[in-house]
């Protein structure tokens, strides 16, 4: 008889029963639980309440110093993105400057165009360099002779009747198109004993006007030096 009884065997819905009531007893000792908990806080005494107060409430402060922390850490994180995109537009500025004067990025500005007509070829290179060191002394910033860039490294050199700017042959009459002061630019050719005085004695004939804006677009590729490098 004991043998038929052991091991005791379940039904399916036995099992299902079981479950349900261990889940039903387990929400009952939450339950159980909190109110255990809510209990203890009614019955507590004034000066525990006290302490659990002061100690939510230094927690709360706590909170807050962070949140301050934090809403710092953020203006200084907005303030250098701000100073970082300062200086990258101050770069920016800075690379078109030093192409204009390296020549690798067009101009247009005030200024002066100069035109030398020389129907007796008397003008040669000579004579070039010299209208251009005048103009540059006199603030030139961005200049170019029919359509080829001159900047500090140009060459002027004769060739036969021509002359060869980099170079490159230009034709007569020469026009040389400046962005500068044009009040600095023009009395500078003019000075006693200067361009405008030379090249008339070469039977040379200089005209100079002054335009509303003058546009250098003569553009140079960009060399990388062979043996100069930043020391930076």
């Amino acid at each position: 008889m004991v043998s038929g009884l052991w091991p005791p065997r379940f039904t399916r819905a036995q099992l299902i029963v079981a479950a349900l009531l261990f889940v039903l007893g387990l929400g009952l000792a939450v339950q159980i639980r909190a109110a255990g908990e809510d209990g203890a806080l009614r019955g507590a005494r004034p000066e525990d309440l006290v302490r659990i107060l002061s100690d939510l409430d230094e927690r709360t402060k706590r909170l807050d110093e962070e949140r301050g922390t934090l809403e710092r850490q953020r203006t200084e994180l907005e303030s250098s993105s701000d100073q970082a995109e300062e200086a990258r537009r101050q770069n920016r500025e800075r690379e078109l400057q030093l192409g204009v004067l390296a020549g690798t990025v067009a101009a247009t500005g005030p200024g002066i165009e100069v035109r030398i007509s020389d129907p007796q070829q008397a003008v040669g290179a000579d004579r070039l360099l010299d209208a251009v060191q005048e103009l540059r002394a006199a603030g030139a910033e961005a200049l170019q002779i029919n359509g080829v860039r001159v900047v500090a490294s140009t060459s002027f050199v004769d060739d036969a009747d021509r002359v060869l700017v980099d170079g490159e042959p230009v034709e007569r009459p020469f026009r040389v198109d400046v962005i500068g002061r044009p009040q600095d630019l023009e009395p500078a050719l003019n000075i006693p004993g200067g361009v405008v005085q030379s090249l008339d004695k070469e039977g040379a004939t200089v005209t100079v006007n002054r335009p509303d804006e003058v546009t250098v677009d003569a553009l140079r590729s960009a060399e990388p030096p062979d043996y100069a490098q930043s020391s930076s």
